[in-house]
């Protein structure tokens, strides 16, 4: 199943891409999978939305999908259907911090 995501700016730029991408994911469409599948198309954002050891989002990045905040769903709940069916992309945003 073709996954759209649309990745923040500065991370499209490290990967050399532009707007969204698409990633081929077998089995379930969780956040796990679709994150597996853009880490395998494009290493080198190995480690920039997720923790190496532990697999957990990094602190300031968000996912949204379908107008809902799924940051702190489990890694392994499926994605909205809108999402697996490719209607809409999975959001990964970053968030800003300061003072």
């Amino acid at each position: 199943m073709m996954v759209r995501v649309l990745l923040p700016g500065h991370l499209r730029t490290l990967a050399h891409i532009q707007g969204e991408v698409q990633v081929d994911v077998d089995g379930a469409i969780t956040q796990r999978t679709v994150l597996d599948a853009v880490e395998a198309a494009y290493p080198m954002l190995l480690g920039t939305i997720r923790d190496h050891t532990t697999q957990q989002r990094r602190a300031f990045m968000r996912f949204f999908a379908s107008e809902s905040d799924l940051s702190h769903e489990s890694l392994d709940a499926p994605l909205p259907a809108e999402v697996a069916q490719g209607e809409e992309p999975l959001l990964v945003i970053a968030a800003i911090a300061g003072g």
